[in-house]
């Protein structure tokens, strides 16, 4: 007999931040937070998830691609019968996307547009087919995206932003594990977006989230975080 599918995917937040909480400055460069080795980690942990997921405002600003990087990790991958990346995974409330960002163009993997109600139809015409687009209610309702991923075999999909993205995962109480990584200086600009803003999250003084692991990587620090009972202490 075979088992039933998981009612959400194992969700893995990653986000480096400045010592004061900044995960980027007010420029128009992007702020470099980690370092080789680090960044090399998260190659690791992407090559280990069948998803990765940012929000729509990370697609704009950092247009990024989303990709496993190291050969061996690829080859590994197809190996086991998977695709060379993990499926990209985005988030949208109003489909103001463009088709020609790297999200959309770069690389063979699926891609996914998570949509409110009331921008499905212009997100559809406006990617045609560079991605599916999936109705997820209006407001965009999370728990039914994931809900949608875990149908399609995601079982384990990895969060990289941005601030807004994070902020709704956390509220909602649908992280099970937080990678949190230090760079060794500040920010110091109110201007410049900070890992989450306000919001009522599930762990606060008188329940504390569960240090898995803390470690030095050259000159950062990663802290990784237990955010709900399914989450590996391995």
């Amino acid at each position: 007999m075979t088992s039933p599918p998981a009612a959400r995917p194992y969700v893995l937040l990653s986000c480096a931040t400045s010592i004061d909480g900044y995960i980027d400055d007010a420029t128009d460069e992007r702020l470099m937070l980690s370092n080789d080795a680090d960044l090399d980690r998260v190659d690791a942990v992407r090559a280990d998830c069948d998803a990765i997921l940012v929000g729509a405002g990370t697609v704009r600003r950092d247009d990024p691609r989303l990709l496993v990087r190291g050969a061996h990790r690829r080859a590994d991958r197809i190996a086991r019968g998977l695709p060379e990346s993990p499926v990209r995974v985005t988030v949208t409330g109003c489909g103001d996307l463009d088709p020609t960002a790297r999200f959309f163009t770069v690389g063979a993997t699926d891609r996914i547009v998570y949509c409110a109600s009331g921008s499905v139809e212009k997100t559809r015409h406006r990617l045609g087919e560079r991605a599916t687009v999936v109705d997820v209610g209006d407001p965009v309702d999370l728990a039914r995206a994931l809900a949608d991923l875990a149908d399609r075999g995601v079982r384990r999909l990895l969060v990289e932003g941005g601030a807004r993205m994070h902020g709704q995962f956390l509220t909602a109480g649908l992280a099970d594990e937080l990678h949190l990584v230090v760079a060794p200086f500040f920010v110091g600009d109110g201007r410049a977006p900070r890992f989450v803003g306000e919001g009522r999250f599930p762990w606060h003084p008188g329940r504390r989230a569960r240090v898995l692991e803390a470690r030095q990587i050259g000159d950062v620090v990663l802290t990784r975080y237990a955010l709900s009972e399914r989450c590996e202490a391995g």
